[in-house]
């Protein structure tokens, strides 16, 4: 019997399913389960004639999956490739091989594409878009968009194809010390580049004034707290935000809402000014 091979179309359509559909039907109880089946089908279809054989593949992958879609597609192309090869006969790859091999780089592929992509890529694009949006520009909106679009759209392609190729090859460097020391080096960078979008982009002054009988100001709040320590307020909302967060679990949500709040009440009694005019 011939070799099975997944053809081009199949792994094209498998890929575009993956990067237009990977949250479809999203649900706390599934999360990208129903994503990840959309991407398998075209596969098993190819694969596999029998219907029977089709369900019992596409039964497989109704397990809970859930990690960071843009480097995620990676294990879903090395799902591919285990399908592939499950269906020429190979005897190790079974149900449990492959929920095994998904739910073990569900988290290392979490922590280094949210640190790559979340915590770098994406505040690097946006600290770009906000220096070519100065004087209301579009031009940055439009760079962002552009941008984001097609290095999202060939990077998930280049993970995918990668992982098809390197199937279960690519578990034992992913979970090994190479990706553990990948997870570190990303989050560090990630940090530093946080950090430097924060100092850039983000600015807390306060227009809290002491005044004499005569109307002569005599302390400046502001100006007291450059002498001492400049950017300490930029600094006290930064590390209180990352706060709630990271350590009491507030959505970011939630958050905006309470800086809304803040500014609002620090208008109110003066400790704010936001510089309108009227």
């Amino acid at each position: 019997m011939a070799e099975k091979k997944i053809s081009k179309k199949a792994l094209s359509r498998a890929f575009h399913h993956w990067y237009y559909g990977n949250l479809t039907c999203f649900t706390q109880e599934h999360m990208q389960t129903f994503g990840y089946l959309a991407s398998m089908l075209p596969i098993i279809e190819d694969l596999y004639d029998n219907k029977e054989d089709q369900q019992r593949s596409m039964n497989t992958y109704t397990a809970f999956f859930n990690t960071e879609p843009q480097l995620g597609a990676l294990v879903v192309g090395i799902t591919a490739g285990l399908e592939e090869a499950r269906a020429n006969g190979a005897g190790d790859v079974d149900d449990e091989t492959i929920n095994g091999l998904r739910a073990g780089l569900m988290g290392p592929i979490a922590g280094i594409g949210d640190s790559l992509v979340v915590g770098t890529l994406i505040p690097v694009l946006l600290g770009i878009a906000l220096g070519l949006s100065t004087g209301g520009s579009p031009v940055g909106a439009i760079f962002y968009i552009v941008v984001w679009n097609l290095l999202a759209y060939f990077g998930m392609k280049l993970a995918y194809m990668k992982g098809y190729e390197l199937g279960g090859k690519a578990v034992d460097f992913l979970v090994g010390p190479q990706g553990l020391a990948i997870r570190k080096s990303v989050g560090i960078v990630g940090g530093m580049v946080v950090g430097a979008v924060a100092a850039t982009w983000v600015s807390v002054k306060t227009s809290f004034v002491l005044k004499n009988a005569a109307g002569e100001a005599f302390l400046v709040l502001q100006d007291q707290i450059d002498a001492v320590y400049p950017g300490l307020l930029t600094a006290i909302f930064i590390v209180f935000c990352w706060w709630l967060m990271a350590k009491k679990n507030v959505s970011p949500i939630k958050v905006m809402l309470l800086l809304v709040v803040i500014a609002f009440v620090g208008v109110f009694l003066g400790f704010f000014n936001p510089g309108l005019q009227y």
